[in-house]
């Protein structure tokens, strides 16, 4: 079959809005009708417009998205399957957090007492499942498998304690890089208090001894650099805010 733009949106719940970036960006093209011009989508499209979606909701960028589709060593099959496992990692952390919910309630009327390690462990699991997904190649390139088991490891054996003293610490960061981008200086004393106390965190969760000033350097470069990255960071911050704290952390480690 083939679908006009806007039956296509209609089937997918993807706007025409979406469609006709996903055209200009080179990430989904579809056919021209030589009569009247009008964009046709055919079950070649669909197809490439199901895995868009599947990269979408596991994190990928649309830059990564159309590299690896438009890759020669492409295989959608095995594609699929890495989807397959993805998903069922998330049900299976999904499932996790639901249980979490479900004996909180518990416990509020009485019926049990949960550890503070059940109180969070799905939380912690499940940030470890988005870590995994959205960074771990670019940690694992840049560090080491090693360095990334372990900050899992750090991160699901986290104490009810440590679990809030790490949420306290990213607060803090952004509350001082607030009051620094205000000031318009990177170099000012909340900057550095910000990039100081972004120290702290990556140690939370960093092997023992990876620290060093050049390894706190590339996480900067790679939060300007990395899509993802710069879009946590400017949300939060507002424009520039992850090029902010990267000048920030290249000052404090000179």
């Amino acid at each position: 079959m083939e679908y006009k733009i806007k039956e296509l949106a209609e089937l997918s719940g993807v706007s025409t809005r979406t469609l006709r970036y996903y055209d200009q960006i080179g990430l989904l093209r579809p056919m021209r009708a030589a009569e009247n011009g009008y964009r046709l989508y055919t079950s070649q499209q669909l197809d490439r417009l199901q895995e868009i979606l599947f990269y979408r909701e596991l994190g990928f960028s649309l830059k990564e998205i159309r590299d690896l589709l438009d890759s020669s060593v492409y295989d959608r099959e095995q594609s699929m399957k890495r989807h397959l496992a993805a998903l069922k990692q998330r049900q299976g952390q999904l499932s996790l957090l639901i249980h979490t919910v479900e004996q909180s309630l518990r416990e509020m009327k009485g019926e049990i007492v949960m550890s503070d390690k059940e109180k969070f462990e799905g939380f912690k699991q499940d940030l470890i499942r988005k870590n995994q997904e959205q960074y771990g190649a670019e940690v694992t390139a840049k560090y080491g498998k090693e360095a990334l088991e372990e900050s899992n490891r750090r991160l699901a054996n986290m104490s009810e304690g440590q679990w809030h003293d790490q949420e306290s610490l990213n607060e803090a960061i952004f509350t001082f890089l607030k009051e620094a981008m205000d000031q318009g200086d990177p170099s000012c004393e909340a900057a550095r208090k910000a990039a100081d106390l972004h120290r702290q965190w990556l140690c939370m969760f960093w092997k023992e001894g990876l620290y060093s000033k050049a390894a706190h350097r590339g996480m900067a470069e790679m939060y300007v650099a990395d899509e993802r990255f710069r879009e946590y960071y400017d949300s939060r911050l507002g424009a520039g805010g992850a090029a902010f704290l990267r000048e920030a952390i290249l000052l404090y480690t000179k």
